[in-house]
């Protein structure tokens, strides 16, 4: 039997079309939800990503205000962004595009924004929140992990999932979320031996570790779910796509899977912000 394709286009128009009330809501009271977003640099990948989050924005009648910055940018001057973007009422949600150049303090950076604004969920603080479950925004791609397992009700409580990938907005954040869902979690990483052995014994691999088509279908035990959520140059997954589709029973396609819920999550995050930050419910 073929896999279940895991459709994350549609499961992100799922959450747009749910937006789209609350949005129309919001703009009623005089109230457009506003996402900014701070670039760094002129990496085009980047400006790509940006432009989409623009043109999401746009098409949901939501505000955007992008803010681009040079090269040569030193911290101070973005935390003096950052800080300008927090005390703007109008600014509901704010992105700081990652990466940014390495003399910057990244940390230092996210870890300035406002937590009622970090709407992609990049603080210490909003990562600890997260973990507790005390109502921070989560980091969007682990959201979208989540949303498309909840979209198409798979089972996660009781079951292995091992995590490859340890960054603090991914695998660290999923893993923790996947953990509060009453899952096992194994979380792996480049140090980790013996790594085919450990996805092996996995119901649910979540495959983030930036390394195209790194997880092979030799590496799964027949029926796993594959939850892939990398992005590399030429469209193609950090799950190799034809040898996992084989053995899985559920998988996630690379483009057109976690990708489009990411940019979704971050915009019902950011109008989730504007309801709480106007007082609207």
């Amino acid at each position: 039997m073929n896999p279940l394709i895991l459709d994350g286009r549609k499961v992100a128009q799922t959450v747009k079309d749910e937006l789209k009330g609350q949005i129309d809501e919001l703009q009623s009271k005089g109230i457009t939800p506003k996402l900014a977003t701070v670039l760094v640099g002129d990496d085009e990948a980047s400006k790509t990503y940006v432009q989409m989050k623009a043109n999401t924005c746009h098409k949901l009648c939501m505000a955007s205000e992008r803010v681009f910055l040079p090269e040569e940018t030193t911290t101070e001057e973005l935390l003096d962004v950052i800080q300008r973007l927090n005390e703007d009422p109008e600014v509901h949600g704010i992105l700081l595009q990652h990466p940014v150049p390495s003399h910057i303090d990244e940390r230092q950076a996210f870890d300035a924004i406002s937590l009622d604004k970090d709407v992609d969920g990049v603080t210490s603080h909003g990562f600890g929140a997260t973990t507790f479950q005390l109502g921070a925004y989560p980091c969007c791609t682990p959201a979208a992990i989540l949303q498309v397992i909840d979209y198409y009700g798979l089972d996660v409580e009781g079951k292995h999932a091992v995590v490859i990938g340890r960054s603090p907005i991914l695998g660290k954040p999923v893993s923790m979320m996947l953990l509060n869902r009453n899952a096992t979690v194994t979380i792996c990483h480049s140090k980790t031996e013996n790594l085919p052995e450990v996805v092996k014994q996995a119901d649910i691999v979540v495959a983030a570790v930036g390394r195209p088509k790194f997880v092979k279908g030799d590496w799964l035990k027949e029926g796993a779910i594959v939850l892939d959520a990398g992005y590399n140059p030429g469209n193609i997954g950090d799950a190799d796509y034809d040898t996992c589709y084989a053995k899985s029973s559920a998988i996630t396609p690379v483009p057109g899977g976690i990708g489009p819920v990411t940019i979704s999550m971050l915009l019902k995050h950011t109008v989730e912000a504007a309801q709480k930050q106007c007082k609207v419910s």
